[in-house]
């Protein structure tokens, strides 16, 4: 089973999931939402991610598996096609075989004997072994008013897999129930006692209303996925409800469906890093300065435009370590092109912090010779990269500012970064001040071909008219606990803001919520 450290993910299935279906014996679970929310991709992505290739079927009484396969074209690999279950062939082959491979039924009578003995060997042990073949006693209820060939092939595709458990997928039970005039509440039952309880088959049933009803009860898990709009954009959550003898350690996922996946959003550890390793640039297109994230490059039309000064709105929830694997790739890049970095921190972050950081990744000389961090609460320091502008009157400090700029540009005379958090200087200086100031580092970035980062944070009474000048303008939301971003000015979708795993931190990745 896998080990659930309170946020990760197999293959963009949440952990709880994971081990809700890893557990001995097997297990029931409802999937609710309604049109559109992804429910059909997160079964095809149970199927993939935790089902065996011959112990787990995807019964598809919706659409067919053609259907499926344009949708999803990742399904038609060969070990994905053959778990693929039509609902519509199962039952025309079944037909044509003229019913061959069902089970007759049994007497009344008899089925009431083999329930009570059932119930009897559960009072002796709860280890009472594998099962060898699949109970159909509520099964053969149900077929006295209506042959289910689909129902009845998948039953004996679960037998043919014992002793191992298998994984169904049936989408959806209103498809099923409605075709056979069964109640829903009757035909869950089956499936649970059936094979879910006497036969440890792990069974996920789509629903497609967003509500359960009083079938929730008779499950051991219920997941419902909801569809919202955030300032005219799309945003999918998936709630964990229920996962019975499973502790939940995150209740709700920010959810996208990118090429026609389902991932299950904030789930990795983002801020771990790998052994040191020197940054290694990356190239600057024409008229930009690569932001050192390729899919934010690709965004911005190949990055930040030169001379720019660009907005990021933060909210409240959101983490400086989660906005920083969104800066931390930029100023590397700098660095590591010897370009130099003035800026003036946020209240919290930390220049020793932010020092630690870039080191692991940039040489410290160079950090400390190119980096200048203007810090107007000290009156001294035994750092050579921190400005102390609280000593200074005006035109010691301007006298100041000069001399980190000549340092930050280096004797190459390179544009530099800019880095300013608008809260610090608001709440030192008041906001006329810091309009003022921001003002001049506007013409200076505009004059030198500097790059401008300004950090506004909520509440602020100089952002309406900072955000009226910035050349870009984003917002750095936290959606269930997944750091997200996105564009203002340009208008964009929602990205959620990610460590790249397959480079390792610091390097980062966008995905589309979708």
């Amino acid at each position: 089973m896998a080990e659930n450290n309170g946020g990760s993910s197999v293959g963009g299935v949440p952990l709880e999931v994971i081990d809700f279906l890893s557990a001995k014996g097997g297990r029931s679970l409802i999937v609710k939402g309604g049109a559109g929310t992804g429910k059909t991709t997160f079964g095809l992505e149970l199927l993939e991610r935790i089902g065996k290739p011959a112990q787990s079927y995807y019964l598809s009484t919706r659409v067919g598996d053609e259907a499926l396969y344009r949708q999803f074209p990742w399904l038609k690999a060969t070990e994905m096609r053959a778990r693929i279950l039509d609902a519509g062939k199962l039952f025309l082959e079944a037909v044509s075989a003229q019913g061959k491979g069902t089970t007759p039924e049994m007497p009344e009578s008899e089925q009431k004997k083999v329930r009570a003995a059932r119930e009897v060997m559960r009072t002796f042990s709860e280890d009472r072994g594998a099962p060898s073949r699949v109970d159909r006693t509520h099964l053969t209820a149900l077929l006295k008013r209506n042959p289910m060939p689909e129902v009845e092939n998948v039953y004996n595709r679960v037998e043919r897999a014992l002793p191992e458990k298998s994984l169904l997928v049936i989408d959806s039970l209103e498809g099923i129930t409605h075709k056979y005039g069964l109640e829903m509440e009757e035909f869950v039952m089956a499936l649970q006692k059936d094979l879910v309880e006497a036969s440890s088959a792990n069974v996920v049933m789509i629903l497609e209303k967003p509500e359960a009803g009083g079938i929730e009860y008779l499950v051991d898990g219920l997941i419902s996925i909801q569809r919202e709009e955030l300032d005219e954009r799309r945003v999918r959550h998936l709630r964990l409800e229920k996962l019975r003898a499973t502790n939940i350690t995150r209740p709700r996922y920010a959810v996208t469906l990118n090429g026609g996946r389902f991932e299950a959003l904030g789930t990795s550890n983002g801020h771990a890093t790998p052994a040191q390793t020197m940054w290694k640039a990356s190239a600057d297109p024409e008229r930009y300065y690569s932001t050192g994230i390729a899919d934010f490059d690709a965004l911005l039309g190949g990055g930040f435009r030169r001379g720019s000064f660009n907005a990021f709105e933060v909210d409240v929830n959101v983490g400086i370590d989660d906005y920083y694997m969104l800066f931390t790739p930029t100023f590397l890049n700098f660095l590591s092109q010897s370009r130099g970095i003035i800026a003036v921190l946020a209240a919290g972050e930390s220049h020793e912090k932010l020092r630690e950081t870039l080191t692991r990744h940039t040489s410290p000389n160079v950090f400390d010779t190119r980096v200048r961090i203007a810090d107007y609460t000290a009156n001294e320091t035994e750092e050579s990269y921190i400005v102390p502008m609280a000593r200074f009157g005006r035109d010691e400090a301007l006298r100041a500012m000069t001399t980190a700029e000549k340092a930050a540009r280096g004797p190459e005379q390179k544009p530099f970064l800019e880095y300013t958090a608008f809260d610090t200087l608001e709440s030192l200086m008041g906001d006329q001040v810091a309009i003022r100031m921001y003002f001049h580092g506007v013409q200076r970035t505009k004059l030198v071909g500097n790059l401008g980062i300004g950090l506004l944070k909520p509440g602020l009474l100089v952002s309406s008219e900072i955000l009226n000048m910035m050349d870009t303008y984003f917002r750095i939301i936290n959606i269930d606990n997944a750091p997200c971003i996105y564009g203002i000015r340009p208008r964009t979708t929602i990205y959620s803001i990610s460590t790249d795993t397959e480079a390792g931190s610091p390097h980062a990745k966008l995905t589309p919520i979708v």
